[in-house]
């Protein structure tokens, strides 16, 4: 891949935590949604992951996030329209 193609893939990567830790930036373990996706994921309750949890998921399951992330970067670059040439 090109760099250009990279940083793309890493803009839309971060766009993504961006917008799933709306209201809980510096502390993603708090964000409803996150904790959502978690909980549907691997069945941990919601109620039990705290700080440790959350980062022992983050880096127990980095390989499978890795590849989520640029999956939503690749989908995101469909379901936007392309901008309109005069």
């Amino acid at each position: 891949m090109t760099f250009v193609v990279i940083m793309l893939l890493m803009l839309y990567m971060l766009r993504f935590m961006w917008n799933a830790t709306r209201g809980h930036r510096l502390a993603p373990w708090h964000s409803p949604y996150l904790l959502w996706r978690i909980e549907t994921y691997c069945g941990v309750k919601m109620q039990q992951i705290g700080f440790l949890e959350f980062w022992e998921f983050l880096w127990r399951e980095r390989g499978n996030l890795w590849r989520f992330l640029k999956w939503t970067a690749e989908m995101e670059h469909y379901a936007l329209p392309a901008p309109k040439r005069a």
